[in-house]
């Protein structure tokens, strides 16, 4: 894939143009520019080059001395970095960026994306659930993302283990959408690069995050807005009460998207945050009947257009590590810390481990409140 297909040589069409996807990056990218003070710096402003330009005297007058926007080797080593992993850069004023995510408050200004972005114009729902997922569980993920596939619905989930990994697979054949908290080209778990190949070949990857970027604890609630915000409707198949499934669910909320759950067992603590939603409000799931109900006329539409399935071969099972392994490892990362501060580095040397190993570990870790990550890369023990 070359960068010929993400550049244009019309000036009437300024936001297909290589040059203004470099200011809108390299404005995202500057330091203390979120999305908030982006999409403030766009309205007063009006381009990106503009909003550049004035950063210096506005960062001053702030009381920050010497600021200087985020330099241009860096943007070009972003961009080389996507074109090169075969994802094109989409920006929030491009025609093929999602008018749902569009229309929320915190819409991301940019996204890298890889597979089959023509799956941005369907409708669809997202499936959310505990990365330990029961048997049960992933029976019914898989139940709910095949039909709602064949109803004409694409699948978003975020690549996680257990639901998320049964969603995205059952859900292949018809199209699914997999939300990274890390870089485009980085797969997060390690065991599910497999499926995220054949995502990439029969679905689309997404991720806001620049292209090399490991995934850290912060980045998934911020993953999850992306993925309620593509989406109608958001299924909580199972969850605890404190988990990112709840996370994603509260974004659907204050997105105004409908929230479904399937209930589960009282004594299941996995189910517990599902029956909570229910509780609350949310939608009652049994069957992708159900899902489509709760939707009303709108997603009817679907229905009497979806074209025949190709009969297309079942997707190949995740490739998946010892259990034994990921247990002993967590073990030593968590013998090997205290609450003094470690270095990242300091501690792969100590365990004399492979970076990439260690890296999967410490966010498991870090989303199950047993560590914490401190600025400047440092780890300690919660």
């Amino acid at each position: 894939m070359t960068e010929d297909n993400y550049s244009s040589t019309h000036p009437q069409l300024p936001p297909t143009t290589e040059e203004v996807r470099f200011s809108w990056l390299r404005l995202l990218r500057s330091r203390r520019v979120g999305i908030s003070t982006f999409n403030r710096l766009m309205e007063e402003h009006g381009t990106a080059d503009a909003a550049l330009d004035a950063l210096p005297e506005i960062a001053q007058a702030a009381g920050v001395e010497n600021y200087e926007p985020c330099p241009e080797a860096v943007i070009n080593n972003e961009l080389k970095a996507g074109y090169a992993a075969g994802a094109r850069l989409l920006l929030r004023s491009d025609p093929d960026y999602p008018d749902a995510l569009r229309d929320i408050a915190d819409a991301p200004p940019v996204l890298w994306a890889k597979g089959r972005a023509d799956l941005l114009q369907k409708p669809m729902i997202a499936m959310v659930g505990a990365r330990n997922a029961s048997s049960l569980g992933t029976r019914m993920a898989r139940a709910l993302a095949r039909d709602l596939g064949q109803k004409g619905f694409v699948v978003v989930s975020g690549l996680a283990r257990g639901v998320d990994t049964a969603a995205h697979i059952a859900a292949l054949p018809t199209g699914t959408v997999s939300v990274f908290a890390s870089g485009i080209d980085i797969v997060y778990p390690a065991e599910n690069t497999r499926l995220a190949e054949d995502i990439a070949q029969q679905g689309l990857r997404l991720s806001e995050q620049p292209p090399g970027l490991m995934p850290q604890a912060r980045h998934f609630p911020a993953r999850n807005r992306i993925i309620s915000g593509l989406s109608r409707a958001v299924v909580v198949v199972e969850a605890a009460v404190k988990s990112g499934s709840l996370i994603t669910a509260r974004n659907a909320l204050d997105q105004g998207r409908e929230v479904l759950a399937v209930p589960g067992h009282p004594f299941d603590a996995r189910a517990s945050g599902c029956n909570l939603l229910i509780r609350d409000g949310a939608q009652l799931v049994r069957s992708a009947e159900d899902v489509i109900e709760a939707l009303g006329p709108l997603a009817g539409l679907q229905l009497d257009t979806q074209p025949e399935l190709p009969n297309l071969p079942p997707p190949p099972k995740p490739r998946k590590r010892s259990l034994r392994e990921i247990s002993n490892l967590h073990m030593q990362i968590l013998n090997r810390l205290g609450p003094a501060p470690v270095a990242e580095d300091q501690l792969v040397r100590d365990l004399q481990a492979e970076s990439e190993d260690v890296a999967p570990a410490l966010v498991d870790l870090e989303l199950d409140g047993k560590i914490t990550r401190q600025s400047g890369g440092l780890l300690s023990r919660v």
